[in-house]
């Protein structure tokens, strides 16, 4: 029994997970060179925005209750009852990812709004989202958890991943657009922000909490207790006669030194 928890990527997801990471920088990267300093939608923008923007009713009102998974409030919620799942089925590096997988999302997706400058409105910072990488890192590290819990296989696990990665960012995606809060591009880019740093997250937490254990003084001291643990004492009797043979040895010694004098 090594004590280690299990791993928050699965073995078999990483090669893919690793070149779904660098094919989604790409997008981010080549998205935000395409719109720096933007202030206008895109043709594709354009079309899209308008057969979403200003539906009925109770479809905004649907937009904005999950545009409140995205706010402060609503994502402590959402953070929290995840965090909380996780240590119940007992994976606590879920539960780290949790907390990290979001935070990097929406810290990275924060500063590249800064470094390419498109904004919507006037003067509000658009690529990408914040909101629907929030919500695609959640989604993703659910799915990795359900992936390493159910044992499936790359394909499965793979399509479970993505297809996770996918729904809830379109949904979180069709919201900010619904509301007029962000471009459908701006949504592509905080998706794919997801996807480029969640993996990268969750490979730093299984490395960090593979390299602790054998860290800690507990488990180094419990190593050098294990090896001289392994080798029996010797008996009393054992002892006691290796003394009394040396005695003897000593007189004899003696003996033949005085009859030599």
């Amino acid at each position: 029994m090594s004590g280690r928890s299990e791993p928050v990527v699965p073995p078999v997801l990483r090669g893919w997970l690793g070149a779904t990471a660098a094919l989604a920088a790409l997008v981010v990267v080549v998205l935000g060179v395409r719109y720096a300093g933007d202030s206008e939608p895109g043709t594709v923008d354009a079309r899209i925005g308008d057969a979403l923007y200003g539906v009925g009713p109770w479809r905004r009102h649907v937009a904005l209750a999950l545009d409140f998974l995205g706010e402060p409030g609503g994502s402590v919620l959402l953070v929290g009852a995840l965090v909380t799942g996780c240590l119940l089925f007992r994976r606590p590096r879920a539960a780290v990812l949790v907390v990290a997988g979001a935070g990097v999302a929406v810290v990275t997706a924060t500063l590249l709004k800064s470094v390419v400058g498109r904004t919507i409105h006037g003067e509000h910072l658009s690529y990408p989202s914040g909101h629907t990488a929030f919500a695609t890192a959640l989604a993703l590290v659910v799915a990795l958890t359900v992936t390493g819990r159910s044992g499936l296989g790359r394909t499965a696990g793979l399509s479970l991943v993505l297809a996770a990665a996918l729904v809830s960012g379109a949904a979180m995606g069709w919201a900010q657009v619904t509301l007029g809060a962000h471009y459908p591009t701006d949504v592509l880019g905080g998706w794919c922000t997801a996807l480029a740093v969640v993996p990268v997250t969750a490979w730093l937490v299984d490395l960090t909490a593979d390299r602790l254990p054998d860290r800690l003084p507990g488990r180094a001291s419990g190593r050098m207790s294990g090896r001289g643990a392994g080798r029996p004492a010797d008996p009393p009797s054992d002892r006691t006669a290796d003394r009394s043979a040396g005695h003897s040895a000593d007189r004899t010694a003696d003996a033949v030194h005085r009859e030599h004098r």
